[in-house]
C-alpha cells in the first residue's frame, strides 16, 4: 500500500509521452484562442508595413533552431517548476492591460512572457535556459511601438542628412541643410522617414543574428557582428543619400526618383551585407579558431 502511494504522485509529475502530447495540444489550442486576433493583426502589419516585413522570418528561424536542437533538448531532464505559474499569471495580466488599453505592443509581448512561463512550469528552468536564444529572438518579430519608433527614426534622418551635407561638398556639390532637408542647386532632397534607414537597420540586424548563428560558433563574435550591423546600416544609408545627391547634381534630377531610388535601396542593402561578410572574414582571420575546439 505504501509503495503504491509513492508511485502515484510520481506518475502525476512525470506524465507519459502520450500525456505530454495531449498537454501540448490543449495548451496550443488555448493559446491560439487567446491570441488569434492579436497574431492575425501582427501578420497583417508584417504584410503591409515594409519596416517590419522581416517579421515572417523570425518565428520560422526560431522553430528551425528548436528543430536543430531537438536531440539535445530531448536529453534534458524534465523538472517542472511552480515558479512558472506566476509568470503565466503575469502574462495574462499584461494581455488584459494591452487589450483594455488598445496597446498592441503589450498584447504581443505578453505572448512571449506566456511561452516562458509555460516552459518553466511544465519543463523547468533548465529547459528554458536551453531555449533562451530562440525565445529571445522572437522579440524581433514584434514591431516597435510608434512612440519609440519615431524617437529612433527622426535622429536617423538628421544623422543621414548631416553626413550627406558634409560629404557632398567634398565632391564639389554646394549644399544648404535645414534639419532633414538638403538644399542642392537643382532641387531639394528631403530625408523622409522611409529614407531614415530604420528599415534596413531592422532587417540587417535580424539577418545578422541568423547569419551569426549559422556561420559562427563563437558567441562573442556573434554578438560583435550583431552590434556592428547598426553602424553598418547607418553608414550604408548615409552613402545612399550621398549617391542620390551626386545623381541629382551630375546627371538628372528625375533619375533620383522612381526606379533608381528604389534600386539604390536594394543595392545599398546588398552592400551592407557585403560589409558584414567582410567584417566576419576579418575577425575569423585575426582570431583563428583553435583546431582542437569542436
Amino acid at each position: 500500500m505504501g509503495q503504491a502511494a509513492q508511485v502515484a504522485p510520481a506518475s502525476l509529475f512525470k506524465p507519459t509521452l502520450q500525456a505530454r502530447w495531449w498537454q501540448a495540444i490543449v495548451l496550443l489550442v488555448l493559446v491560439g484562442w487567446l491570441y488569434f486576433s492579436i497574431l492575425g493583426r501582427l501578420a497583417q502589419q508584417w504584410t503591409h508595413d515594409p519596416n517590419f516585413s522581416h517579421g515572417f522570418f523570425v518565428p520560422a528561424f526560431s522553430l528551425f533552431v528548436l528543430w536543430q536542437e531537438r536531440g539535445r533538448l530531448s536529453a534534458l531532464p524534465v523538472k517542472p517548476s511552480w515558479t512558472g505559474l506566476p509568470i503565466v499569471l503575469l502574462a495574462l495580466c499584461v494581455l488584459m492591460l494591452g487589450n483594455l488599453g488598445a496597446e498592441l505592443f503589450l498584447s504581443r509581448t505578453s505572448l512571449l512572457v506566456l511561452i516562458a512561463g509555460l516552459v518553466i512550469f511544465f519543463l523547468g528552468w533548465q529547459y528554458f535556459r536551453a531555449v533562451l536564444f530562440p525565445w529571445a529572438f522572437l522579440l524581433l518579430m514584434i514591431p516597435i511601438p510608434s512612440i519609440l519608433f519615431n524617437q529612433i527614426t527622426f535622429p536617423l534622418q538628421l544623422l543621414a542628412s548631416k553626413v550627406a551635407s558634409d560629404v557632398l561638398p567634398l565632391a564639389g556639390v554646394p549644399v544648404l541643410r535645414e534639419g532633414n532637408v538638403i538644399g542642392l542647386p537643382l532641387m531639394q532632397l528631403e530625408v523622409a522617414e522611409a529614407c531614415s534607414g530604420i528599415r534596413s537597420l531592422l532587417s540587417l540586424a535580424t539577418l545578422t543574428i541568423i547569419y551569426g548563428y549559422l556561420m559562427e560558433s563563437r558567441i562573442w563574435i556573434r554578438v560583435l557582428l550583431a552590434i556592428a550591423s547598426v553602424p553598418i546600416a547607418v553608414a550604408a544609408n548615409s552613402f545612399r543619400i550621398v549617391g542620390t545627391g551626386l545623381l541629382v547634381q551630375y546627371w538628372d534630377p528625375e533619375k533620383a526618383e522612381g526606379f533608381f531610388h528604389l534600386f539604390s535601396g536594394w543595392l545599398i542593402f546588398v552592400m551592407s551585407l557585403a560589409m558584414l561578410f567582410a567584417l566576419h572574414k576579418l575577425l575569423r582571420t585575426i582570431f583563428v579558431k583553435d583546431a582542437a575546439q569542436p
